[in-house]
């Protein structure tokens, strides 16, 4: 709740998701929950506990933009001792190790995919391009069908025409918390989950003075 200066609820668009699973996706039993990276491994998760499924992740994505150096101060080297500069230095010997660069390993799969429905769960999609290569990657370890569903359908730019032209991915779901506008029409392989219901719900209690803990049960924090 750092962002605001005035309590919020955070509400989960699991239960939806979950829902669409079971209702929408043939042959989910067989299925593996995709981590897209090692840090989204707590929500696999919890959706994989959920639906009874095993987990895969996927190790060794693309580093990213903010990862290269840069020269802001943050790594200029500690200043001499000098009376002159009134700088008080402590009396060590050599200098301060350098932290060791991070190398990320080329990108694999870490668990069995082959023969199962892999399904991506996130908590957004912006770009397109590590869900492509990820599913691609999927789809030579042997998956038979990729699903990617997340709660946020930023797409920005030419995401929609590129998950479109992807043979790897079967399908994109999303939620309504952002305007869809004409992504359905620019990738026909978008699904979109109606979530107003919930938003609703909890304006109603709220306005009424009444509990949310109707809207989070059985929801964890890192669903």
């Amino acid at each position: 709740q750092a962002f605001f200066d005035c309590s919020v609820d955070n509400l989960r668009a699991s239960p939806f998701i979950i829902q669409y699973i079971l209702d929408n996706v043939p042959g989910y039993q067989n299925g593996v929950i995709i981590a897209k990276s090692p840090d989204a491994t707590r929500r696999a998760s919890s959706y994989a506990e959920r639906l009874q499924l095993d987990i895969a992740v996927i190790h060794g994505e693309e580093k990213n933009e903010g990862e290269e150096y840069s020269d802001d101060g943050r790594s200029s080297p500690p200043p001499l001792c000098s009376f002159s500069q009134q700088i008080f230095c402590f009396d060590y010997p050599g200098t301060v190790p350098q932290t060791v660069p991070k190398v990320k390993p080329p990108i694999k799969v870490v668990g069995d995919v082959s023969g199962r429905t892999a399904i991506f769960v996130d908590d957004m999609i912006d770009e397109a391009r590590t869900f492509i290569d990820a599913a691609r990657l999927l789809k030579a370890n042997g998956a038979t069908n990729c699903y990617v569903m997340v709660t946020h359908g930023i797409l920005s730019g030419q995401a929609p025409e590129e998950l479109a032209a992807c043979d790897d991915i079967d399908a994109v779901v999303v939620c309504n918390t952002t305007p869809i506008g004409d992504k359905t029409v620019r990738c026909p392989k978008l699904r979109v989950i109606d979530v107003s219901i919930m938003i609703a719900e909890a304006i109603r209690r709220i306005h009424n003075g009444e509990s949310m803990a109707h809207l989070y049960q059985n929801i964890r924090g890192d669903d």
